[in-house]
C-alpha cells in the first residue's frame, strides 16, 4: 500500500499539469460564451464591467447617497437579475451602485429603492449576523482577479458590519452566504474581521448605504491600474427575492467568482500597513467544592504587517480567546468522534488556505488541536507567527505556534504548517502541504513528533464539472502499516442537476495528530484511524414549476455513503431518499426515508449501563423536516427521525423556535430529544439550548447562551457583553458557569468572570 500515495499523487499532479495549458485557452474562450448564453432571454449578453472613479474629496459617511455632492457626478451601475424566485428576470426593485476612491479608501454608495419602505425586514443588528433572512446588500471583490478567492462585505438597513473571506469559490462552506465555516476546510470564513465602516439610512424611497473600505484592509497584487472581479447581491426578504448584478444561475451564490463582473480603474496606494492589537485581561476562577476565587491578570497582543500588498505577516504573543463564545453541547450516540468547529479568530483568518481534506471527516490540519488538550482543557499558547498571501502567482501559507506544558495533561508542543497552492483557470488548482507537531520541553518523551505530508488538486471541466482529490501520508514513531489517506471525486452542478461521486480510503494507522479524524481508535498506543474504504454519491434534481400549488422549487434526490474496513466488513451504510418541497412563502417540507446499516466488531457503551453488542444492524427510518418562513418575526423548524436503531428503535426530535423584536432583540430556543429502546436497555436523552442577543447598537451587544445536557448532567451558562471598536477589538465582559444537575453536593463545577480590553493601533496611518 506504500505505493498508493506516490501513485495517486502523481496522477493528480499529472492531470493538472497536462490540462493547464488547455484550460487557460478554454477559459479565455468561455468567458464571452457564458455571458452570451442568456438565462432566459432577459439577462445581459456582454461581460459586465464597472469603472471606479478617482475623487479628491471623501463622501460624508452617513448613509445618504443621493444628497451628497461627492456622488453627484458618478454614473451608477444598475440592472440586477433574479436568481430567486424568478430566475433570469429583472429584480422587482431598482438598485443603484456608485464606486469612487481616494488616495487611501475605496467607497461604494448604494441606493436600494423600495416602493413600500414600511415592509423592509431587518432581523439583526449585531456584527456578522446572517444576511439571508433580512433585507440586505452584499458585495464580493476578487482583488487578485484569480476567479476563486475574494473578500465579502455586506450590511442590512440596520447598518451591521458583515465581512468574510472566500476561498475556492466557497467550496465546503454550506448552502450559501452566511453559513459558518465547517472545520478548516470551509470555503467561507465569516470570522475574518477587517477594519472598515458602513452607514445606512432608511427613507421614503427605500434605504441607502455607504461603504468605506481602506485599501490597507484588502490584499491585492502590485501595480497600477488594478483589475478586480466584482459582484453585488441584494435581498428583498418579504418576496424571498435574491438578485445579482452579474447574473447567476440558481445553483450558485455570490461566491461564484468565475461568473463575476469586472472592476477597472482602481489605483492602489503604496502599501503602508502595520497594526498592533494589544490586550489586557482580568479573570476570576472558582472550581468545584472551593470557597475561594482565584484572581488572575494577563496581557498579550497581535501584530500585523504587510510585507507587500499581497503578503502579510501576523505575530501573536500570549494568545488569548476569552471573548469567544463557548461550544454548543452535543450528545454522542455513536462510537465515533464529535466535531466541534474552530471559533478562535486568529486561527480562522486565512484558514481556507490551510485546508486539505474532507471537512469534518478527514482534515490534515485542524487548528483546534492547538491550545486545547485531549481532555478538552485549555493549554496556554505562548505565541506564534503566520505568513500568508501570494508570491509569483502562488498562494503560500506558513504557520508556527508554540504551546506551553500543562503537568498531568500535555507536554509543550510546537505546531508548524507549510502550504503552497497554485490556482489555474476554470476553478482548477494544485497544492502541497506539510504539517508537523513536535513535543518540546522537559515533559516531552524522546521522538515525540507527528508529521503529515499531503498533495491536493482539482480540475474544472466546462462550466459545471469538477474533478478533485487529495493524497496524504503520516509519519509517527513506532507506527508502521497503512499510514495513507486519499480521495478522488467528481461533481456536476447545473441549474437542473447536482451529481457527485467520491471514493475515500483511510489507512488503519493514518494519524494526523494536528488534524481531525471522525473515525479514530487506539492503535499501537496512539489514536490512529479506524481504517476504511468509503464510496459515496449524490443525485439531486432541481425543478421549479411554473404555477403549481405556489411551489418555488422541488428537489428530489438520492444519496449514499458506505464504510468498509480493510477486511471487507461493512461498518456503516446510509441510503437516503428524499424530496424538498419549498414554497414561495418561505415554508419548506422534506419527506425522506433512510436505510441504514451499522456493523460493530466490538461492543461499546452508548449510555451508562446500556451496551451495544457486536453484530450487523440493518434498519429503516423516516425523516421529516418542516420549517416556516425564516424571515418572519418568528420562525420554527423541526426534524423527526423515527425507526430502527442498533437492534431496537429510536424516535429523535429536534426543534428550534426563533423570535425577534425589530433588529435589536433575538431569541432562539432549541430542544433535541432521543427516546431509544435497545435490547440492552432503554433511555432518553435531552439537550436544550436558549440563545439570546440584544444589540444596543451594531457595535454594542449582550449575548447569552444557556444549555442543558441530561446525558452529562450539566447546566452551562455563557454571558458576553461586547463593546466593539475596529476589526472586532474592544471591551468584552464574559461570565461562564457550569453546574452539575445530578450531584447536589457537587453543585458548581466551575465559574469564571473575565474582563478583557483590546485595541487596534494603526501605526503607519
Amino acid at each position: 500500500m506504500a505505493s498508493v500515495i506516490p501513485a495517486v499523487t502523481g496522477v493528480l499532479w499529472a492531470c493538472i499539469m497536462l490540462c493547464e495549458a488547455n484550460l487557460a485557452a478554454a477559459w479565455q474562450q468561455a468567458i464571452p460564451n457564458e455571458r452570451a448564453a442568456k438565462l432566459d432571454g432577459s439577462a445581459p449578453t456582454a461581460p459586465l464591467v464597472a469603472t471606479a472613479r478617482r475623487v479628491d474629496r471623501s463622501p460624508r459617511l452617513d448613509g445618504n447617497v443621493l444628497d451628497d455632492s461627492a456622488w453627484a457626478n458618478v454614473t451608477p451601475l444598475t440592472g440586477f437579475w433574479q436568481t430567486t424566485p424568478d430566475e433570469g428576470q429583472p429584480a422587482t426593485e431598482h438598485t443603484e451602485v456608485r464606486i469612487i476612491f481616494t488616495a487611501d479608501t475605496l467607497y461604494f454608495g448604494v441606493v436600494c429603492y423600495d416602493r413600500i419602505p414600511k415592509q423592509i425586514i431587518v432581523s439583526e443588528s449585531r456584527r456578522d449576523s446572517p444576511l439571508e433572512e433580512t433585507d440586505s446588500f452584499q458585495m464580493i471583490m476578487d482583488t487578485y482577479h484569480d476567479r476563486q478567492n475574494g473578500f465579502v462585505f455586506g450590511t442590512n438597513p440596520a447598518g451591521i458590519e458583515y465581512d468574510g473571506q472566500v476561498t475556492k469559490e466557497g467550496e465546503g462552506s454550506g448552502t450559501g452566504p452566511g453559513s459558518q465555516q465547517v472545520g478548516s476546510g470551509g470555503g467561507f470564513n465569516i470570522n475574518w474581521d477587517g477594519a472598515w465602516e458602513v452607514r445606512t439610512q432608511i427613507s421614503d424611497m427605500g434605504w441607502s448605504v455607504e461603504f468605506a473600505i481602506p485599501f490597507r484592509t484588502l490584499r491585492y497584487a502590485s501595480g497600477n491600474p488594478q483589475t478586480w472581479g466584482l459582484n453585488f447581491q441584494r435581498n428583498i426578504r418579504r418576496r424571498n427575492e435574491t438578485s445579482f448584478w452579474a447574473p447567476l444561475p440558481r445553483q450558485f451564490n455570490l461566491y461564484r467568482l468565475s461568473r463575476a463582473g469586472t472592476l477597472t480603474g482602481i489605483e492602489i496606494p503604496q502599501q503602508r500597513n502595520l497594526k498592533l492589537a494589544p490586550y489586557a485581561l482580568g479573570q476570576g476562577n472558582r472550581v468545584a467544592q472551593s470557597r475561594d476565587t482565584e484572581w488572575l491578570g494577563d496581557a498579550g497582543g497581535d501584530l500585523k504587517y504587510s510585507l507587500t500588498p499581497s503578503l502579510t505577516l501576523d505575530l501573536t504573543i500570549n494568545t488569548d480567546f476569552a471573548q469567544v463564545e463557548v461550544d454548543e453541547l452535543q450528545i454522542n450516540l455513536d462510537r465515533f468522534n464529535l466535531f466541534y468547529p474552530e471559533k478562535r479568530p486568529f486561527f480562522l483568518e486565512n484558514a481556507g488556505l490551510f485546508s486539505v481534506g474532507s471537512p469534518g471527516e478527514v482534515e490534515m490540519f485542524f487548528s483546534r488541536r492547538i491550545g486545547i488538550a485531549p481532555d478538552g482543557s485549555a493549554v496556554p499558547i505562548l505565541g506564534g507567527a503566520r505568513l500568508s498571501g501570494k508570491i509569483a502567482g502562488m498562494n503560500i501559507g506558513f504557520l508556527d505556534m508554540q504551546t506551553d506544558a500543562v503537568e498531568g495533561a500535555t507536554s509543550a508542543n510546537n505546531f508548524a504548517v507549510a502550504r503552497v497552492n497554485r490556482e489555474l483557470p476554470n476553478r482548477s488548482s494544485m497544492g502541497v502541504m506539510f504539517v508537523n507537531r513536535q513535543g518540546t520541553g522537559d515533559l516531552a518523551p524522546d521522538n515525540d513528533y507527528n508529521r503529515t505530508f499531503a498533495a491536493d488538486g482539482r480540475v474544472g471541466i466546462g462550466k459545471y464539472g469538477l474533478v478533485s482529490g487529495y493524497a496524504a501520508r503520516t509519519a509517527t514513531p513506532r507506527i508502521g502499516g497503512r499510514q495513507h489517506a486519499f480521495k478522488l471525486g467528481s461533481s456536476y452542478d447545473s441549474e437542473a442537476w447536482l451529481l457527485q461521486a467520491n471514493y475515500t480510503e483511510v489507512g488503519d494507522y493514518f494519524n494526523p495528530e494536528a488534524g481531525f479524524l471522525s473515525r479514530r481508535r487506539p492503535r499501537a498506543g496512539v489514536l490512529a484511524a479506524s481504517g476504511y474504504r468509503k464510496p459515496d454519491f449524490l443525485v439531486m434534481h432541481r425543478y421549479r414549476p411554473k404555477n403549481f400549488l405556489r411551489l418555488h422549487e422541488l428537489r428530489p434526490h438520492i444519496s449514499y455513503r458506505g464504510f468498509w474496513n480493510f477486511q471487507g466488513f461493512q461498518e456503516t451504510g446510509f441510503l437516503h431518499l428524499d424530496n424538498h418541497w419549498e414554497w414561495k412563502s418561505g415554508y419548506e417540507f422534506h419527506t425522506g426515508v433512510n436505510f441504514t446499516r451499522e456493523g460493530l466488531t466490538e461492543a461499546f457503551a452508548i449510555y451508562p449501563g446500556v451496551i451495544v453488542r457486536p453484530g450487523t444492524y440493518d434498519h429503516a427510518e423516516i425523516q421529516l423536516v418542516f420549517m416556516t418562513n425564516q424571515g418572519a418575526w418568528w420562525s420554527y423548524n423541526t426534524t423527526l427521525n423515527a425507526g430502527g436503531f442498533f437492534g431496537g428503535n429510536r424516535i429523535a426530535l429536534s426543534q428550534t423556535l426563533r423570535m425577534r423584536y425589530r433588529e435589536a432583540f433575538n431569541l432562539e430556543l432549541g430542544w433535541n430529544r432521543n427516546d431509544i429502546d435497545l435490547p440492552g436497555g432503554g433511555f432518553v436523552t435531552n439537550l436544550a439550548r436558549a440563545r439570546l442577543s440584544y444589540s444596543f447598537t451594531p457595535r454594542f451587544f449582550l449575548q447569552g447562551l444557556l444549555q442543558y445536557n441530561d446525558r452529562d448532567e450539566v447546566w452551562a451558562t455563557n454571558l458576553r457583553l461586547g463593546w466593539l471598536q475596529t476589526a472586532n477589538t474592544g471591551l468584552f465582559v464574559v461570565y461562564n458557569e457550569t453546574r452539575d444537575t445530578e450531584d447536589a453536593a457537587l453543585g458548581l463545577r466551575n465559574r469564571s468572570f473575565i474582563v478583557k480590553y483590546s485595541r487596534l493601533f494603526d501605526l503607519l496611518n
